[in-house]
């Protein structure tokens, strides 16, 4: 059980010192910040932007709750990430997600129509089938039984997914794969780790997501990219420009999301083979309360940022306008108050309440969570026909990150 009691004066969730320390330290602070009211923290300087003015660290599951369900006093125009940038350049990285309405309901409904239920039913077979060759694959390749689990196993099921429904040829996979990984990584020294660098792979994704959705508004295809493209919704169609930024952050967040789930998912069942067994003997019956607790347990996107739109409170704390949240999903997804024993994995949890790793309900909501929920229960059914015995034989590689809870690499082995 994590420490409820550290000294507040000692608490400093900005430096990335603290987000390269040890988990069980994190898991301390954040359950020492969640006895208190909302604390304020100072930013720290995000060159070569100038220094902003602090936030306010949301990690209860009720204020983060409330804050993501009213878009109208908590907006997400002026940025999702702490550091506060030119807007822009946050519609470049955020595209959708850091809008507002009448902008962001008029962008999502376009962008939706790729995302129906009959596009993801479509996509169903493909999931399963997809599963099998990753499973295949490693078999091929890794007649030992032991390999990467990351690089083999948890990457290439949403990569290859989100490229071929975005009609990318797969001579490009590997690109894309390590655009997305530098720009989610920027915070890790080994992905580059400065401003510069994440703009330079940004810029060269976005190029490449122009080139394609020109491509395809000329040459229409059985894909996403020309679904998008050739969209019209109330007179609306979408832009080459929206489309870029789109594409960074669908790429992105379909690709690094999902296999961080699954990675953080694998390597749980290993450290607790009791529930592994639990899900292995009777894997329909556990199959839907399992997903969602590793998306609980995992919590891919560590925060998203909001800034209050009006003097307002949150929890019964005041607010002015002007002022940063941070709303911590990792942290409203371990709450004591909302489940017994929140820092143990269980299989068969009730899905009430909600986990939070999609985000907490409201117009942000992550468009792509039921493909998700798929492509984990997918890998994870083929492993356990196939594969029952794997297991992970090495402490993973995290990423350095604030905004990602992310592992770089992670040995398994299936003998």
């Amino acid at each position: 059980m994590p420490r409820h009691d550290l000294p507040l004066a000692d608490i400093d969730i900005s430096p990335p010192e603290f987000w390269a320390a040890d988990r069980p330290h994190r898991e301390d602070v954040f359950a020492t910040l969640r006895q208190h009211p909302p604390q304020f923290f100072e930013e720290l300087l995000l060159e070569p932007f100038p220094k902003g003015p602090g936030y306010y660290a949301i990690t209860r599951y009720d204020d983060v709750w409330a804050a993501s369900r009213q878009p109208q006093l908590f907006r997400s125009g002026s940025g999702v990430n702490i550091g506060d940038l030119p807007p822009e350049i946050n519609e470049f990285f955020g595209s959708v997600i850091a809008m507002d309405d009448p902008r962001h309901a008029r962008l999502r409904g376009i962008v939706a129509r790729g995302f129906t239920p009959k596009t993801i039913a479509k996509v169903d077979e493909y999931v399963r089938l997809k599963a099998i060759e990753i499973v295949t694959r490693i078999q091929e390749q890794f007649p030992d039984g032991e390999c990467d689990f990351v690089e083999n196993v948890a990457a290439p099921l949403p990569l290859e997914i989100i490229c071929e429904m975005m009609g990318i040829p797969q001579s490009d996979f590997a690109q894309i794969l390590k655009w997305t990984n530098v720009i989610l990584g920027v915070g890790d020294p080994e992905a580059g780790g400065t401003f510069d660098t994440l703009l330079e792979n940004s810029m060269a994704i976005y190029a490449y997501a122009q080139a394609l959705g020109e491509d395809r508004l000329a040459n229409r295809q059985d894909d996403i990219t020309s679904e998008l493209m050739h969209a019209v919704v109330d007179g609306e169609s979408i832009t080459s420009q929206e489309f870029g930024s789109f594409f960074i952050l669908l790429v992105v967040a379909g690709n690094e999301t999902t296999r961080n789930a699954i990675s953080h998912g694998m390597k749980v069942l290993t450290d607790l083979p009791d529930q592994k067994a639990i899900w292995w003997n009777d894997f329909e019956g556990v199959n839907r309360t399992a997903v969602e607790e590793i998306v609980r347990w995992a919590s891919p996107v560590i925060h998203m940022r909001r800034t209050v739109a009006e003097d307002t409170e949150l929890g019964g704390f005041p607010l002015k306008t002007g002022d940063k949240v941070v709303l911590f999903y990792s942290s409203a997804n371990r709450d004591e108050t909302k489940w017994a024993n929140p820092h143990e994995f269980d299989i068969r949890r009730d899905i009430n309440p909600a986990q939070v790793g999609f985000g907490a309900g409201g117009p942000h909501f992550c468009l792509g969570a039921n493909l998700a929920r798929r492509e984990i229960s997918m890998m994870f059914r083929e492993i356990s026909d196939r594969l029952p015995n794997m297991h992970i034989t090495s402490e993973p590689d995290y990423l350095q990150s604030s905004f990602i809870n992310g592992i770089k690499r992670m040995r398994c082995s299936w003998k």
